[in-house]
């Protein structure tokens, strides 16, 4: 579980803070003898140089904000194709639905209704939930045949379902357990579970979405950073068994790829992952997660 204590309402975020942890993570790597001398001493170069760069010196102060009032200003621009997230966690969830029957099936903080247009196209009649009214407006423009109603994962209005899919939602919650036991409700016996979440070590490398309120001051919404096995554990005591885990990561950079611009905040950390783009890939254990479950068929609850 996300240690509350960790949890503060300003962050401040130093951008050479940034990339000497990411060079941190990659030296520790090698001290335990995943990368050789070259890379270790080139790491160690790029530490001197980033330590004597004057644009690492501006740090900002973020304040964490709630996901309904983050996500009324990102409605607007969730679906760009620069969500980078997006490229990630569809074609493994494609991978997983392609293999269930069609349904009644629910997605779980539907959002603008990405995840609920690949189960209509597969055959399900849709529920999307969102708390949201600005992500169900567009959602409900998206696909005008389906479904979508106002609620919250931790009370889900709907029953019966033979499918739950909830993308990129469950990191924004600090306890799992009372989340996975309402999937369980509403999912009939044998109904299954597909979930894709930001991975710890991602929301550890930052990758938390970035608004900017209304007069301009930067935002990010809470998120916690919860461990392999908090999903696990949660799961199981709602009498869910895991199916199948993938950790889907981005591609390496190309050679040469590196940047030489900090860029605006509203692209941190991103940017400042570009800055050093080997030992950045080097501390990527994971961008995402995506989990399959199925309920006990025997189960009553």
């Amino acid at each position: 579980m996300a240690r509350l204590r960790d949890i503060v309402p300003v962050v401040h975020e130093h951008p050479l803070a940034y990339v000497i942890g990411l060079q941190g993570i990659a030296l520790l790597q090698g001290f335990i003898g995943e990368h050789d001398r070259e890379f270790i001493e080139a790491r160690l170069a790029e530490v001197r140089e980033l330590l004597a760069d004057e644009r690492l010196a501006r740090p900002v102060d973020v304040t964490r904000v709630s996901t309904v009032d983050g996500y009324r200003t990102w409605s607007a621009t969730y679906d760009d194709p620069a969500n980078a997230a997006f490229a990630i966690d569809v074609p493994v969830v494609k991978r997983i639905v392609d293999e269930l029957p069609a349904g009644t099936a629910l997605d779980a903080a539907c959002g603008t209704g990405r995840y609920a247009e690949l189960l209509v196209e597969r055959g399900h009649r849709v529920i999307g939930v969102d708390s949201s009214p600005e992500m169900l407006e567009l959602a409900r423009k998206r696909l005008p045949g389906s479904e979508f109603r106002e609620g919250t994962l931790h009370h889900l209005p709907v029953d019966e379902v033979d499918l739950v899919v909830c993308g990129l939602a469950l990191t924004h919650n600090p306890d799992l357990t009372p989340i996975f036991a309402e999937f369980a409700r509403v999912l009939r016996p044998g109904g299954h579970l597909v979930i894709a979440d930001i991975h710890p070590d991602g929301v550890l490398r930052g990758s938390i979405p970035t608004v900017r309120g209304p007069n301009g001051e930067p935002h990010r919404l809470v998120t916690y950073r919860h461990s392999m096995g908090d999903y696990v554990r949660a799961a199981l005591a709602a009498g869910l068994t895991v199916r199948h885990c993938e950790e889907p990561q981005p591609e390496a950079p190309p050679p040469g790829s590196k940047a030489t611009d900090v860029g605006p905040w509203d692209v941190w950390p991103w940017s400042l992952a570009a800055l050093v783009p080997e030992a950045a890939h080097a501390a990527v254990e994971g961008q995402l997660v995506v989990w399959h479950f199925q309920r006990d068929s025997l189960r009553t609850m």
